[in-house]
Formats: structure tokens, C-alpha cells, sequence
């Protein structure tokens, strides 16, 4: 749980650090029950919004790094209301004690919106 921490205080740091609009990306969100080409439209503003914060410097798609990888985020947490907003609450807040004892570094400025939007992606790869 600390390394989820870790990586989602990462992730909002990236976003935070990358732009100064911390909405980016989120005025265009589709809904729920959208089509995949909506979604792939999702998932390509949530990578732009963590290759923007300094989440790939703890986090990789696939390994391990200083962080857990995002497809081990994705298979240890469901993609629930409740998860979603967790997760990125830890984005913002950072925290450790989850993923191991480095702690994630927290993202103040990164809207509730945008982290949200980056853990739906994050547990969209659950099955890679």
C-alpha cells in the first residue's frame, strides 16, 4: 500500500510540475458507458498527464522500479467508484507503508479530477 502511495504522490507531481492547468485534459472526459474509441482517447491524456508529472521516475508501465509497476497496481486493486478515488486521493496526499517503505511524494496541486483520470488508466491495464 505504501508503494501505491508512493507511485500515485509520484503521479500527481508529474501532473502538477508538467502544466499549469492541473484540469488538462478533463473538460473532454467521455462517460462511463462511452465507446472504446472515447476511452483510448482517456488513456492518451492520462499518459500525457503522467509522462508530465514525475511519476516515471519511481513507476513503469510493466516492472518494478523504485515503485511497484502499474499493471501490479491495476491486479491488486479493482477499478471500483471507491478504489478510483482512493487512489487518487493518495495521489495527491502521498503517503507509504503500501508498496514498501519508500514513500510516495504527494501532488497538492493536482485536481481530484486529473488523478482520477490517471487511476483509471493505471487500473485499465490490469490485464496486461
Amino acid at each position: 500500500m505504501k508503494k501505491l502511495v508512493v507511485f500515485a504522490a509520484l503521479c500527481t507531481a508529474m501532473v502538477a510540475c508538467g502544466s499549469g492547468d492541473t484540469n488538462k485534459g478533463t473538460e473532454d472526459k467521455p462517460a462511463d458507458n462511452a465507446s472504446t474509441a472515447p476511452a483510448a482517447s482517456g488513456n492518451e491524456k492520462a499518459l500525457e498527464m503522467i509522462g508530465a508529472l514525475d511519476c516515471t521516475t519511481c513507476h513503469k508501465i510493466n516492472e518494478k522500479n523504485i515503485g511497484p509497476a502499474y499493471t501490479e497496481v491495476a491486479k491488486k486493486y479493482e477499478a471500483t467508484d471507491e478504489n478510483i478515488t482512493m487512489l487518487a486521493d493518495k495521489i495527491i496526499k502521498g503517503g507509504s507503508g503500501n508498496w514498501g517503505t519508500v514513500p510516495m511524494t504527494p501532488h497538492p496541486t493536482l485536481s481530484a479530477d486529473s488523478a482520477k483520470e490517471m487511476v483509471r488508466y493505471i487500473l485499465s491495464l490490469k490485464n496486461q
